[in-house]
């Protein structure tokens, strides 16, 4: 799916790219499965801002993804494609026979009047969903659950795919988009193919504006400000960082600084680590 160039009318044009939506089908949304998504700007129950750069954004109702794809057995039509603005993908929008209706993430190849199904002896092809027990090695799939029942947690994104690497006893091994092998039980269930909207990370933004329609506001640096507000802060002219690794505005180590907690629980899932040279 090529991205739509823009003429440079203008300075935002000039580098501006967006998506030409040639995957998608319907271009309304279904009521029935949208809630009201409510606003915080990143401030807390207490009003309190807990999460910076956040604010404004255009409306958006969330779409009822159904992650779990628990109705077993019952063939499904792909009624349509459809954009999600909360997530990089896109969605499909399919019709059980008994008239039900959901929304599954939408993989590469999926299009309107495709038949999808989640079952045990389903067909290998893009949108069947299937224990990884029955899945044969080396098939690429998506929307992983770590924990059967709980709905696909992992490989969501636009463009990801993760690869079934082996099977031993009652266990896998699944590449990760990341280049992690993670061991997950065979009896979670994961979808065929790779996630569609392949060409999400190569838009540019082009514009301010544009990440403050996304909800996102300015950002600013803390070596420009004073030492009152930033650990980074002050100085004459272009002044360095003056100690030994970066720190957030209230001190804490960053860029680098491990925060991860409780890795006992996980640790022994990993085969083979994202960085590990």
């Amino acid at each position: 799916m090529p991205a739509k160039i823009y003429k440079p009318t203008t300075a935002g044009r000039r580098n501006m790219t967006v998506h030409s939506f040639a995957e998608v089908t319907k271009s309304s949304p279904e009521k029935k499965l949208t809630v009201p998504l409510k606003k915080n700007a990143g401030r807390n129950n207490n009003g309190r801002i807990t999460v910076r750069h956040r604010g404004g954004g255009n409306k958006r109702r969330y779409r009822l993804v159904d992650f779990k794809r628990n109705v077993t057995d019952v063939p499904a039509k792909v009624i349509g494609i459809e954009y999600d603005p909360n997530r990089t993908s896109y969605i499909a929008l399919i019709e059980y026979e008994g008239g039900t209706r959901s929304y599954i993430i939408a993989p590469v190849g999926l299009t309107d009047g495709d038949i999808v199904v989640s079952s045990t002896t389903a067909d290998i092809k893009p949108g069947n969903t299937l224990p990884i027990a029955n899945i044969p090695t080396g098939t690429f799939i998506n929307n992983i659950e770590l924990y059967p029942g709980r709905g696909g947690q992992l490989v969501r994104a636009a463009g990801t795919q993760a690869q079934l690497m082996a099977k031993e006893g009652d266990t896998a091994q699944v590449r990760l988009p990341s280049g992690e092998v993670r061991i997950v039980r065979q009896d979670c269930k994961a979808t065929i193919g790779q996630i569609g909207n392949v060409e999400h990370d190569t838009v540019k933004i082009g514009k301010a504006g544009k990440k403050r329609h996304m909800g996102i506001r300015p950002t600013v640096r803390g070596s420009v400000m004073n030492p009152c507000d930033h650990p980074h802060g002050g100085g004459e002219g272009k002044a360095p960082i003056g100690r030994p690794s970066p720190v957030t505005p209230w001190g804490k180590p960053t860029l680098g600084y491990k925060t991860r907690k409780k890795k006992h629980r996980t640790d022994n899932m990993i085969v083979k680590r994202r960085n590990a040279r």
